[in-house]
């Protein structure tokens, strides 16, 4: 007879001062310039800073000439990129790619007026996107050429009022729902007009 005694570790309270914001978000690119490009030709969001660095890297055992580059946001957090000295780094170092099934991205909140900019450039461009509406929020996602996928999302007026439902909603007894099984929809918001 098997008596399965599983505990469940006690939870940590949440940090006395959480972070403050995104310091930044790091991605691998093949060509700094093509990425520049995209980043800030086409989307517009600015280069503030390019250090060029020589680091020790253990897994090689071996020093690693890169590039690193940063692109700000209105808070003080960015985007960077890193290109390799060593064109061998590029395919060892990034993430794997999984054709037409990719959820990693980057969401970066803005306003209408600069979702509506951003559609705009795209658009123009014949850059290919997509757009999501959630009902929180809408969402317009772009792929740049290393498959790194950016989030513009404009929050619906009422969002705040829906997050804090959903935290009165006690999440943390939602996800073990979801886990076991409950596959019921939560998000009955998206009817509401956004745009």
């Amino acid at each position: 007879m098997s008596t399965n005694t599983t505990k469940t570790a006690p939870r940590n309270p949440p940090l006395a001062r959480l972070p403050e914001r995104m310091h930044h978000h790091a991605f691998i690119v093949r060509d700094q310039e093509e990425n520049r490009k995209f980043i800030e030709d086409l989307l517009g969001i600015p280069l503030t800073s390019t250090w060029c660095e020589e680091v020790f890297n253990r897994q090689l055992n071996a020093p690693l000439n890169l590039c690193h580059t940063y692109y700000s946001f209105a808070d003080g957090s960015a985007l960077s990129f890193f290109q390799f000295a060593n064109p061998g780094a590029y395919e060892e170092f990034r993430p794997p790619v999984l054709p037409n099934l990719r959820y990693d991205h980057l969401a970066v909140k803005v306003d209408l007026e600069t979702y509506e900019e951003v559609e705009r450039r795209l658009k123009a461009a014949g850059y290919p996107f997509n757009e999501t509406h959630h009902g929180y929020c809408m969402s317009l996602y772009v792929t740049s050429p290393d498959d790194f996928t950016i989030e513009f999302a404009y929050d619906a007026a009422n969002s705040p009022e829906i997050f804090e439902e959903r935290a009165q909603a006690d999440p943390h007894r939602e996800l073990r729902d979801w886990l076991a099984g409950n596959r019921t929809p939560n998000n009955h918001w998206h009817a509401q007009k956004i745009r």
